[in-house]
């Protein structure tokens, strides 16, 4: 594709939230840049890397942006994919592997449909990519309420990094605003973030630990991660999040009388 600009003028970042584009792992700088113009063309300016190989900042992911060097300047560096996550009330994960996983899949263009409606409901979105080589690792992806998956070629299914980006970033620019996306009515609550998704998994994974319901020790960790896609999958408001820590506290109080 040419370098020219697409339009007489860069086209400026939407007005109103956006998705957190979430590069995980990513290996090569050249990629990250890449992704940072695909985002920009499409006004996409908030994006989140978590631990890159070759270290951030990186000269290569600059020269490749070819004048996205702002949303590199402005891009969040995060350690883990929790981290990244913690503020999100909804995350998708792209992948074109089935894992196995019980998640709803969506084709990037529901997807973005999808992110529209909650980031108009004041919430807020992140889509995770993969690291080049891979893609997401299982437990990545059950940090996710859904999974993005392309119709693509079944026996080439691999994008490149930058190419996922762009397919997102376009259907994201694609939806318009003068059709109200769907909502939903909160009745006095907000919808549960990410960190507070977790913590009650904590809080579950905790308790469940000491009551030996992980066992046999082979099948724990399939188990853990079970029950955190559980977690996950489940559209959860504040309020929801509350009375299941509630649930779990009075089943630990009525086991201690006992």
């Amino acid at each position: 594709m040419s370098d020219a600009p697409m339009s007489d003028a860069p086209q400026a970042a939407q007005s109103g939230p956006t998705p957190a584009f979430v590069l995980v792992r990513p290996q090569m700088g050249e990629n990250i840049g890449a992704a940072a113009r695909a985002m920009w063309n499409f006004g996409l300016d908030r994006m989140r890397i978590v631990a890159p190989r070759d270290g951030w900042p990186n000269p290569n992911a600059v020269a490749m942006a070819s004048g996205a060097g702002r949303l590199l300047d402005e891009a969040e560096l995060f350690g883990t994919v929790r981290e990244a996550l913690a503020d999100c009330d909804y995350v998708f994960a792209t992948t074109a592997r089935m894992r196995g996983i019980t998640k709803p899949v969506m084709t990037p263009e529901r997807a973005m449909e999808h992110a529209r409606a909650i980031t108009a409901s004041g919430g807020k979105v992140g889509v995770m990519f993969g690291p080049e080589r891979a893609g997401l690792e299982n437990e990545d992806v059950v940090e996710a309420n859904a999974i993005i998956t392309v119709p693509v070629n079944p026996d080439f299914p691999s994008i490149n990094l930058a190419q996922a980006v762009l397919l997102n970033a376009y259907e994201w620019g694609r939806q318009t605003t003068e059709v109200a996306p769907e909502v939903v009515d909160l009745a006095k609550t907000v919808w549960a973030g990410h960190l507070e998704v977790e913590k009650l998994g904590d809080h579950y994974e905790e308790i469940l630990e000491t009551s030996g319901f992980f066992f046999p020790e082979d099948k724990a960790h399939s188990m853990k991660l079970n029950l955190r896609n559980l977690w996950s999958r489940m559209p959860m408001t504040r309020a929801d999040v509350q009375m299941l820590h509630g649930v779990m506290r009075q089943m630990k109080r009525w086991k201690e009388r006992g």
